[in-house]
């Protein structure tokens, strides 16, 4: 089974591939985070996350979507241009026929730290023992996507 992982956002989007079969462990197939331009508008930005994430999908071809619910803070603005990112994801998804499964952050930190109030550095550390990784990652967000893969396949295993 193979699943796109998604950390939602407009400037940066944690994208991630993986893949698990029967019993054996995940693969990392792919990851990255995607950049958009601050000195770009907001309609292009949303373009240009819409495009990437086509390209992924058409490349990979997975079969599930796994995305992180959004914590809403007290930056309105920002929310409501993250919810319009994560709606323009969760369209092409669909639109290629794929599975949605939606995953809130306390699910991922249990899933990932096996605690609820897990810290960021604790779901960068244990992500790396969990999946072999063979590249420097950079942000968090692209170490989020592969955690939200993973809590994916915990809480769905495969018993084929």
């Amino acid at each position: 089974m193979k699943i796109i992982a998604i950390d939602p956002g407009y400037e940066r989007v944690g994208i991630a591939i993986l893949e698990k079969n029967n019993s054996q462990k995940e693969i990392l197939i792919y990851s990255d985070c995607f950049q958009t331009s601050s000195t770009k508008d907001f309609s292009e930005r949303l373009n240009n996350i819409g495009q990437e994430i086509k390209r992924i999908i058409e490349t990979h071809k997975p079969k599930i979507m796994a995305i992180e619910s959004l914590f809403f803070n007290n930056n309105q603005k920002t929310a409501l241009q993250v919810s319009e990112a994560k709606g323009l994801i969760k369209y092409l998804a669909l639109e290629r026929g794929l599975e949605i499964f939606e995953y809130t952050p306390l699910q991922i930190k249990i899933a990932i730290t096996g605690y609820g109030r897990g810290t960021k550095e604790q779901i960068t550390s244990m992500t790396k023992n969990l999946i072999n990784i063979e590249k420097e990652i950079k942000y968090d967000d692209e170490y989020d996507a592969i955690a939200i893969g993973l809590t994916y396949f915990a809480i769905n295993p495969i018993n084929k």
